[in-house]
């Protein structure tokens, strides 16, 4: 397992559990989806780099994450934003994403004018299909160096 500068890793009861010690707002994806590592990827390029941390949700701290907020551990069907304000998924999430990026916080802000069910309706289409559409790797392709 490796563990970044930006979390550290303590036993408790026999499991291992890690902690975010940033201030990054962590973003949980599914690192095996050519779409979600793509679009890692952009963030990586775009966003300035003291704003996020990512984490898989096939990693042991995505799993810890995920099961810590009462989400199924088994498979991800949404990306997930953990921010000081608390947990944003589906469309909500990804818009307050790239509303923190600032060169996009504008292309956020008039998309947050679309419903959140016409949103949700085409983010979970997209979900839905995105490994027919993009096809799926074996692991997490993105490198964080």
């Amino acid at each position: 397992m490796k563990v970044t500068q930006h979390s550290y890793v303590y036993i408790n009861q026999n499991q291992i559990v890690m902690t975010n010690q940033t201030k990054k707002d962590l973003i949980i994806f599914d690192g095996e989806c050519n779409l979600c590592n793509g679009v890692v990827g952009w963030l990586l390029k775009f966003a300035p780099e003291d704003l996020f941390q990512f984490v898989a949700f096939q990693s042991v701290y995505g799993q810890q994450l995920l099961h810590q907020h009462g989400f199924p551990t088994e498979r991800l069907d949404t990306v997930i934003l953990i921010d000081a304000t608390g947990v944003k998924t589906h469309s909500d999430g990804f818009l307050k994403i790239i509303s923190k990026i600032p060169k996009w916080k504008r292309v956020a802000a008039l998309l947050g004018f679309i419903p959140r069910l016409i949103r949700d309706y085409i983010y979970k289409t997209a979900s839905k299909n995105r490994v027919k559409w993009f096809g799926n790797s074996k692991s997490c392709t993105i490198d964080f160096r």
